[in-house]
This record gives C-alpha cells, structure tokens and sequence, in this order.
C-alpha cells in the first residue's frame, strides 16, 4: 500500500522540486528551501556529485508518513539511466525515481521494490511500453507544450502524465487544465538563487509556484 499512498501523495502536493547543483551540500540546501517555501516533493538528480548523500541526509531529516508537517516531505532521485543506480538510491532513502528516459530494466527493479518510477518518455509508443510495464505516472521530457497532452490524451486516455521541462509559472495553470496529475520544475526555481548567491529565494519561487498550482486545482 506504501506505493499507492506516495504515488497518491506526490499527486496530491503536485509540484516536484527538480534539483541540480554544484555538490551534495549545495542541493540539500535548496532542497530545505524548497520544502520550507511549501514544495513536499524532492528529486535530486544524479548529476549532482555525491547525490546519495544529500538523499540520504534529506531522508534522515523528512519522511512522507509522518504527521508533523514540518517534516514531511517526499524524497526521491532523478536522472536514473540504469537499476544500479536506482537500487543504490532507494537504498539510500529515496521514496521514488525518475529517468530521463524509459529503461525497462530500472522499471522492473522499482516494480520488485514497490517503489514508484516514472520513466521520461515522448512518444506514444513510449508512454504505451511504459504502462504495459507497470508504470503509474509517466514523465514527459522534454515537456514543450501543454497541448501535447491533449494529443496524448487521445489514444491513452488512462495515462497519467508529469511534464517536465517547459512548465513555467506563467502556463502551469495550462499544464494542469490540459490533464498534468502533477508538474517538476526545474532550473526556474534554482537558478535566480544560485546567481544572486541567496538561496532563500528558492523559497519564495517555491511558495510561488505552489500558489500557482493550488489556483489552477480550483
């Protein structure tokens, strides 16, 4: 049930922090900022150097059952190309895992683990592999416009769909009337914080962000 629940939960909040920095220390700061502007929802890619230690430390810290809000947050990994590094993260404390692309292999790693993964996908061929293997929420990368949705939502109308990439606070609203369950943002909640050398501001876009995606549910 765990699985239900987390899948249930990332829909819920809506909004995953998408996170890339210089290092383990860099990210897991971002990762308080963003959690502490209202975004529950953490991956932290593999790109960032020594990733599994700002999981493991963030997963230490937060957990998605417990009922202090102060400390829940969902702690997951992103960029996974392979089910080593999918098992070296879930073993690490991630509660999810994101590939930029769609390998069956790490699919059918997670699916033994019950842990929730969403593949990147683009086509429909894809997105029809991935929910013959098991998936629940597929990530649509790169998410160029909402209206791919509505094309996607032709064929498979059952899939559940997570842009990511070209989800601004300016069409988010689109991206979720077009049938997002949920949306990640990346590079737009970081990047301002990482130039001004403030990373308070995560806070503030991600307060922002999260007020978007709230109106647009109602």
């Amino acid at each position: 049930m765990k699985k239900l629940k987390l899948i249930q939960s990332i829909v819920d909040n809506g909004v995953v922090a998408v996170l890339r920095g210089k290092d383990a220390n860099e990210v897991y700061e971002m990762a308080e900022q963003a959690i502490a502007g209202g975004i529950k929802v953490i991956e932290v890619t593999m790109t960032v150097p020594s990733a599994l230690t700002a999981i493991e430390k963030l997963a230490a810290k937060y957990s998605s059952t417990t009922n202090d809000p102060s400390k829940f947050a969902i702690i997951g990994v992103g960029t996974v190309l392979d089910p080593e590094t999918a098992r070296a993260a879930i073993l690490s404390g991630s509660e999810f895992v994101v590939g930029p692309a769609l390998n069956p292999a790490t699919i059918t790693l997670c699916n033994r683990y019950r842990v929730p993964v969403m593949p990147g996908v683009m086509t429909i061929k894809e997105i029809q592999e991935a929910l013959e293997l098991g998936v629940d929420v597929v990530k649509l990368f790169p998410g160029s416009s909402p209206s791919m949705i509505k094309s996607i939502k032709g064929p498979l109308p059952q899939a559940n769909i997570m842009p990511t990439g070209g989800v601004t606070l300016d069409n988010l609203g689109e991206w979720i009337a077009a049938g997002a369950v949920a949306v990640g943002i990346g590079s737009d909640l970081t990047t301002e914080a990482v130039k001004q050398g403030d990373l308070s501001l995560v806070a503030k876009r991600a307060a922002q962000y999260i007020q978007a995606f709230q109106a647009a549910k109602k």
